[in-house]
């Protein structure tokens, strides 16, 4: 059985994507080593142009599938949360292309110690919390060992409250039998 349209569309689009973001990191490379980028950005907007293009295409098919029953309810909406996922990776990397001046280099560097000297804009990245900032790998690994620690705790105390709610419904079972 051939693989569906909508799938394979999916599919590419989704390689663009992945393409977007590859040409970005490499631009950005090229900026830290002083080489032109303007092949890289003339491809970059080429290729975010055809990703807008694709997933408008993707957001119709899906439209005239759903409206003439061709695919079921959940997987229309199945599709629309992948449709709104290619969205927002487009809004993403739209941002991330604009955004010339980050250096890669220096939000890795940031991101662990804390200390970052500028406003970091680029939208792949998650601020980092307020529990783990100013802490290096080893830290992090120990704080996340605690945790951890504390949640098998806290499951043996709940194993144990619940086999002693077993127990004493056996009992009160056993009492009742006994009462009849």
């Amino acid at each position: 059985m051939a693989p569906e349209p909508w799938l394979l569309l999916y599919d590419s689009t989704c390689n663009i994507a992945q393409e977007i973001a590859e040409k970005i990191q490499e631009r950005n490379r090229y900026q830290r080593n002083g080489e032109s980028t303007a092949k890289v950005n003339i491809a970059v907007k080429s290729l975010l142009q055809n990703l807008e293009e694709k997933t408008n295409r993707l957001k119709d098919l899906l439209f005239h599938s759903v409206s003439t029953r061709q695919i079921t309810q959940v997987e229309g909406d199945r599709r629309q949360h992948l449709v709104d996922e290619l969205i927002t990776a487009h809004r993403k990397l739209q941002a991330s292309f604009k955004n010339e001046s980050t250096e890669p280099d220096v939000i890795r560097s940031s991101l662990m110690t804390g200390g970052v000297r500028r406003e970091v804009t680029n939208p792949w990245l998650v601020e980092e919390p307020e529990e783990t900032r100013g802490l290096d790998f080893q830290d992090i690994r120990q704080q996340q060992q605690r945790i951890i620690e504390e949640q098998d705790a806290g499951l043996d105390a709940l194993s144990s409250i619940l086999s002693r709610q077993k127990q004493m419904g056996r009992e009160i079972g056993n009492e009742l039998e006994e009462q009849n």
